[in-house]
């Protein structure tokens, strides 16, 4: 048999595997290439498979979790455990960033307007504008993302961050200041959104609260450690020293990432194993191509070839042009998403409301400086990251639980086809504690600062705030990578823009409120807000599976047009010349 005719052979029982595997419905059950291990030739023996078989079957009946996974289909990943890991673990470093810069911020506003000769008030509305951006940027880079693949948006974003901290570190007047944070917010921002968009290219629905509660770690780690570190440069060092400790920290990011990260795009890649395009490499892709392309053989030439052409099929339906922002306005505009966006940006303008006011407010009852300011962020930072691990945890928990009660088998490797998962009940129900408590805590917290209580008592329901508020905005966050697999990114883009905006409008009146109403019935009436809205979850979990089919009904009906469309212009362009050509 010639190469030619091995190659298309294959081609066709392999193509849309190796292209294709992002979908989370189940396929065929053909044989499919190893895609996770690269050392093995295709095709394999039966013997090997009868073998494979044999071991993956004992190794999920000594899984007590494990419900009849499902055998059939195309992994959904190739990317190994460990590779994964590695990936959220840059996912999470680069995503430290956006909140590091806005906490790291926060002792040194006190310091800031006394230089700048400028009042409390206009320095907080640096926070406004920084949350605004904050809200903006992600809608232009995730669509970049979902467009041209992760890694040109990830090295985008910190291009622009490191100029904008290095402007920052320069200036000298209140104007620059402002224009320099928008832009530092445009920078560090999207990097948030693309990492719940690549906890979507790498992980099925049943681990992805756990690979999400990673992958925000570090987001979280940044209110923690933020302010103590803001405080203590800005205390010894003077605020300057904050930006040119963040230029820094994003160099020292950069020269891992640009060698060693991975693209994972699924319509760059697909499930990891097809060969990225020229920009979209890291060194070590480029090196392992350019290895590859000198073996000899002809498995590897086979090989080579299908995945050239999976990669040309991938291209062909990727369209590269201008990052579309009003891309996340439709999304906003589905009713079961946009409920939760809704509600989600409620609890984080509750959330943002209590950690921006407490550097005046604690200076004010307790008269601290800046180093001790950023010290009363620890227990707050602390929740925050014992909340993105707890919750991501208590998700996959109950996911397995509502897919056992439901008969749906969980396939950690393929995913789930999600058609008729009860996904709503799965997410919501994890919240509902979390947030009664969150909501109690806000109530709590603004009568202890109103009766200036002992520095304990608010400490600790700071952490408590931290531990919940950030454990529900996490799992309606996760709900919304579910709704929308093939586009995360966007679909984080739109949870940040409205979440943002909705804070920055919070962040600029929350110090009015409190001088009106005072620190006790300000917080009482957020806590309040929060509560009387909170049945549109109910609401969510009742008529979401039917928002959600319905949506899904009408993507297929306009994706089965689109190609009849394309299908009828391909017939009308080979004309009558064409048809009997064929014929022959």
């Amino acid at each position: 048999m010639s190469l030619n005719q091995t190659i298309q052979d294959e081609e066709k029982a392999q193509l849309g595997a190796i292209a294709g595997a992002g979908g989370v419905t189940d396929e065929p059950n053909v044989p499919q290439p190893p895609t996770a291990d690269t050392t093995r030739d295709w095709p394999v023996s039966q013997e090997q498979l009868s073998n494979g078989e044999e071991s993956q079957t004992q190794d999920d009946a000594r899984d007590m979790e494990a419900l009849a996974a499902v055998r059939s289909g195309p992994a959904y990943s190739s990317f190994s455990r460990n590779q994964k890991r590695y990936i959220i673990f840059m996912v999470s470093w680069a995503g430290f960033f956006s909140p590091l810069s806005a906490n790291i911020y926060f002792p040194a506003l006190n310091t800031l307007a006394r230089d700048l000769n400028r009042s409390n008030q206009l320095i907080n509305l640096t926070l406004t504008s920084y949350m605004i951006f904050q809200g903006l940027a992600p809608t232009v880079f995730g669509d970049l993302a979902d467009m041209g693949g992760r890694r040109p948006a990830y090295i985008l974003c910190f291009v622009i961050y490191m100029g904008a901290n290095i402007g920052l570190a320069l200036q000298n007047t209140y104007p620059a200041l402002f224009l320099l944070r928008c832009l530092q917010s445009t920078g560090s921002s999207g990097t948030i959104a693309l990492g719940n968009g690549v906890v979507g290219d790498v992980a099925t629905s049943s681990e992805r609260g756990t690979y999400i509660g990673w992958a925000v770690a570090g987001p979280m780690i940044g209110p923690a450690i933020g302010p103590i570190i803001g405080g203590v440069l800005s205390q010894f060092l003077g605020w300057r020293a904050i930006f040119w400790f963040l230029t820094i920290m994003a160099g020292v990011y950069l020269i891992p990432f640009l060698i060693t990260y991975p693209e994972t795009g699924r319509n760059i890649v697909g499930d990891g194993s097809i060969p990225p395009q020229g920009w979209n490499m890291s060194l070590l892709n480029y090196l392992k191509v350019r290895k590859d392309s000198k073996t000899d053989g002809l498995n590897r030439t086979v090989s080579r070839e299908q995945k050239r052409l999976a990669q040309a099929h991938l291209a062909s339906q990727r369209k590269l042009r201008f990052p579309n922002p009003l891309k996340t306005i439709h999304i906003i505009l589905e009713k079961d998403v946009g409920m939760i966006l809704f509600y989600n940006s409620l609890i984080y303008t509750a959330f943002y409301d209590v950690i921006s006011t407490i550097p005046s407010l604690f200076q004010e009852i307790y008269g601290y400086n800046d180093l001790q300011i950023g010290l009363c962020y620890i227990p707050f930072g602390v929740g925050c990251c014992a909340a993105s691990i707890l919750s991501g945890r208590a998700m996959d928990w109950n996911y397995k639980r509502v897919a056992r009660n439901a008969g749906i088998a969980v396939d950690r490797k393929r995913g789930e086809d999600m058609k008729d998962f009860p996904l709503e009940r799965a997410r919501i129900q994890v919240i509902w504690p979390q947030l009664m408590i969150g909501i109690a805590a806000i109530f709590c917290y603004g009568w202890v600062l109103q009766q200036e209580a002992s520095l304990a008592a608010p400490l600790i329901l700071t952490f408590i705030i931290g531990l919940t508020l950030t454990g529900a905005f996490n799992v309606l966050s996760t709900m919304l990578v579910d709704l929308y697999p093939m586009s995360p990114a966007t679909a984080t883009a739109a949870n940040n823009l409205v979440r943002c905006l909705m804070g920055a409008a919070g962040t600029a009146i929350i110090q009015e409120m409190i001088h009106a109403m005072g620190r006790g019935p300000c917080f009482s009436f957020i806590a309040a807000v929060v509560f009387v809205t909170s049945p549109m979850l109910w609401v969510d979990t009742k008529w979401g599976p039917q928002w959600r089919e319905e949506r899904r009904l009408r993507v297929d009906k306009h994706k089965a047009e689109k190609e009849n469309k394309k299908e009828t212009q391909r017939l009308e362009a080979e004309g009558p010349a064409g048809g009997v050509q064929k014929e022959t």
